[in-house]
């Protein structure tokens, strides 16, 4: 019943979420078409950087242990989607005329929340907030320009370490204790609208963490109970590119 919830509620926002960028690209894409091409210099150039502004909405993925199947000290655990945002600075390597790889180095504030039900039919409801640094490098796949918009798509890896960990804290109550070192993958795609003096790319992306990020061995049974804790990522980027 909460795997079905869950999904019910990842599908309305996500189809929000797509209804509104949808909505802008549309817009966007009106003031982009030009009969004159702008910016056309952008093509031939080697590099290039921008800034980036983003938006996201991030949730814990977790397996329970055996502790969770043996005992009846929690019932359920039920992740929340929290968001977030994000900024950071764009360099961009062309290798071919359809192929670039880029990074992002960014500062994220992320937020992710689980709910414990006890035995006692309490409810428990924890956020986790994280100060990151993450730093992804990724391929850019890029279609033909026409005129004065593109579509790319965009695949690769990330590192990410968050400053506000709580694995190395000396409290023997927290809920559960996060490490701070995590790794993934980045799967994404956005469109580049050609202005006379730069770029904008609104981008939708899946960012999802591949290392277990629980620090076991605690002795609070909400830290017991989970075996595994992985994250996961949908952020809504704008790229302004020079």
């Amino acid at each position: 019943m909460q795997k079905c919830k869950f999904w019910n509620s990842f599908y309305l926002s996500f189809r929000k979420i797509t209804f509104t960028l949808l909505l802008l690209l549309a817009v966007l894409q009106s003031f982009a078409q030009d009969e004159r091409m702008n910016n056309p210099e952008h093509d031939d150039k080697p590099y290039y950087f921008g800034i980036t502004l983003g938006f996201n909405s991030a949730q814990y993925k977790l397996q329970q242990s055996k502790y969770f199947i043996d005992y009846d000290s929690v019932k359920n655990i039920t992740p929340l989607w929290k968001p977030g945002f994000q900024l950071g600075i764009m360099g961009n390597l062309k290798l071919s005329n359809f192929i670039d790889v880029r990074t992002i180095p960014s500062f994220m504030l992320r937020e992710k929340g689980l709910r414990f039900t006890l035995q006692n039919d309490s409810v428990l409801t924890n956020s986790f907030e994280s100060v990151l640094f993450s730093l992804p490098v990724e391929f850019k796949f890029k279609s033909d320009r026409q005129t004065n918009f593109r579509f790319y798509v965009c695949a690769g890896g990330k590192i990410d370490y968050d400053f506000n960990s709580n694995a190395r804290s000396r409290r023997t109550d927290d809920i559960i204790k996060i490490k701070p070192f995590d790794y993934g993958y980045n799967l994404g795609l956005g469109f580049e609208f050609y202005y006379p003096n730069f770029i904008f790319s609104p981008e939708i992306k899946i960012s999802n963490g591949l290392g277990n990020s629980l620090k076991a061995n605690v002795g609070e049974p909400t830290n017991r109970a989970i075996d595994r804790i992985t994250t996961r990522m949908i952020v809504i980027s704008f790229h302004i590119e020079g």
